[in-house]
């Protein structure tokens, strides 16, 4: 069992990295890790490394330049801490080959932050319902006007391309654990 003081090293860790991403100080966010690694479960992408994870940053608010969260609720396990939030903003910038539709979003999401025996950050995994996002950023477009069709077949080839990439091979590769009485 983790201790009351672990749990507050833990909490505070975890709120500074959550309000510098906000505040989009990546230096300060990166500090938060001895090795920045990233895993999008939904995207089964990772961003391992100080320049894939900027990268990733870069990326993020090029296509919502306004994300911001809101905590629902936090919660420590024996290695991690489990945050529940919402994710929301505008989508101004391409996110990857899907152009922007200048929709708001709203999504509920988990991060969990992973520590080591050290008490060192090492991964923060992120899941989330990605149809109920791309769901908001096209439902936000008004079809009724002729105006807007070339962006929803943009907005569907852009899609269909994203879909198509490969999933990072170490998040396929997974072992059970080991449950004992």
């Amino acid at each position: 069992m983790i201790t009351e003081e672990v749990r507050k090293a833990r909490r505070k860790l975890v709120l500074d990295h959550f309000h510098d991403e906000v505040r989009q100080e990546w230096d300060d966010v990166l500090a938060t890790f001895p090795h920045p690694h990233y895993e999008l479960i939904p995207t089964m992408t990772v961003h391992d490394g100080d320049a894939a994870v900027r990268g990733y940053y870069r990326d993020s608010r090029t296509a919502f330049p306004d994300q911001d969260h809101e905590i629902i609720a936090f919660r420590h396990t024996d290695d991690a801490v489990v945050v529940e939030f919402w994710l929301l903003g505008t989508h101004r910038g391409p996110l990857g080959a899907i152009p922007p539709t200048g929709s708001r979003f709203r999504v509920r999401m988990t991060a969990y932050f992973l520590f080591d025996a050290d008490e060192n950050l090492v991964c923060e995994r992120i899941y989330f319902d990605s149809l109920t996002l791309l769901k908001q950023l096209i439902g936000g477009v008004n079809m009724r006007n002729p105006k807007n069709w070339l962006l929803a077949a943009r907005f569907l080839r852009g899609l269909l391309k994203e879909a198509g990439a490969d999933p990072h091979p170490t998040l396929l590769r997974t072992t059970p654990p080991v449950l004992t009485d």
